[in-house]
């Protein structure tokens, strides 16, 4: 079983990195980018004789707690079995 996490910034915090990258998107001449906001992306291997509920419960414990600033920014979990 893998999890996915995808944590991204909350909607009214600055992201100047995701500026950063649309300036240089720009830059190389592509049109039309409204905006561009940067996350982070984690692949977790879940033991196989774990349930999917206790996978899901576990992993998302794990991106509250550890893997997202909750102040900050939003996580959302997928769980592939």
């Amino acid at each position: 079983m893998k999890a996915k996490v995808y944590v991204t910034l909350k909607s009214g915090v600055l992201d100047p990195q995701g500026k950063a990258i649309q300036h240089s998107v720009e830059s190389l001449g592509h049109r039309g980018i409204a905006d561009i906001r940067q996350g982070k992306y984690f692949e977790i291997a879940v033991d196989p004789e774990i349930s999917e509920s206790d996978a899901r419960s576990s992993i998302e414990h794990i991106a509250a707690d550890v893997l997202a600033n909750p102040v900050i920014e939003d996580y959302r979990v997928e769980i592939e079995a």
